[in-house]
């Protein structure tokens, strides 16, 4: 079974080429953990302590600015990771046992361009597929490519092609680019 499922990649890379550069699938891309990087908004609850609990923007340093302590890193770091340095900055001097929850209230946008309608910066949402980011800009130009998409993620060095499926995700911070087709 595994190796008809790594023939189907191979087979769908070899495909997909058409002159378009190398395209990877779906299937290719791997699950990662969300990070957090500026524009990204979180919500922070300190237990007992209303004064510190709130709506914080990551700004563009990457830290957030928190009452009593100041400036705490924020960017790149997971949620666990971030609710880790936030209790040990607020640890000792602050707070004898500080409790701290953190969840997103807000993600980063993404961006899309190329041969779609209405391109631009759009709201992020879990989940989100190449399909509804596509819809979400008002669908395919009648001169898009259906087949190929060029995404470059946020601190990426440069843009990927991959081959266009139901599956294909959007991340935070991307920026998509529909291509043109060569009739």
């Amino acid at each position: 079974m595994k190796i008809l499922g790594s023939l189907a990649v191979a087979l769908a890379l070899l495909g997909a080429g058409c002159g378009d550069g190398p395209v990877e699938t779906a299937a290719t891309q791997g699950v990662t953990v969300y990070k957090l990087a500026p524009d990204d908004r979180v919500k922070v609850v300190v237990y007992g302590e209303d004064d510190l609990s709130g709506e914080y923007l990551v700004g563009s340093d990457g830290n957030v600015s928190f009452p009593l302590i100041g400036s705490v890193k924020a960017g790149g770091l997971s949620l666990a990771q971030f609710r880790a340095e936030l209790a040990s900055s607020l640890h000792g001097r602050y707070l004898k046992d500080p409790r701290v929850s953190a969840d997103i209230v807000a993600y980063r946008p993404f961006f899309i361009l190329g041969e779609v309608n209405h391109p631009g910066q759009y709201p992020y949402r879990v989940g989100l597929t190449l399909n509804a980011a596509v819809a979400t800009a008002g669908g395919y130009t009648y001169r898009a490519n259906q087949k190929v998409v060029a995404v470059q993620h946020l601190g990426a060095p440069g843009e990927e092609r991959f081959r266009v499926t139901s599956s294909l995700q959007v991340s935070a911070g991307d920026t998509v680019r529909v291509l043109e087709r060569f009739f």
